[in-house]
């Protein structure tokens, strides 16, 4: 059975309940920690959803909020849909399948 997993970035709800509300709050807190992220990346790292992030950037992050981080994503998993098979009967050919066969071509000599 395949699984199908996922997860939820929080990072702007984690942020909110620490009563940090902007990307740009967070550059220097950042900075302080050694991690040199512009306003930019570290703006879409608060509005989007990460695929690929440092563990440093994690770990900093997790000493700003003073979280770990579980708090930061919460993951999910669930069983994927099993496509049905067949199940080996095969359905009825068309009543009028005659006409759809080719006739045989007749070659005539050539005159």
């Amino acid at each position: 059975m395949k699984r199908k997993v996922g997860y939820t970035w929080q990072l702007r709800e984690v942020m909110a309940q620490h009563q940090i509300f902007t990307a740009t709050e967070l550059v220097p807190l950042l900075r302080e920690r050694g991690i040199g992220l512009s306003a930019s990346q570290v703006h879409r790292l608060v509005s989007g959803t990460p695929e690929r992030l440092s563990l440093q950037v994690m770990a900093a992050l997790c000493d700003i909020l003073s979280c770990t981080p579980a708090d930061l994503v919460a993951t999910t998993a669930e069983n994927a849909g099993v496509r049905k098979t067949a199940t080996g009967d095969l359905p009825a050919p068309p009543a009028n399948v005659a006409k759809l066969r080719p006739r045989a071509a007749r070659i005539l000599p050539d005159a």
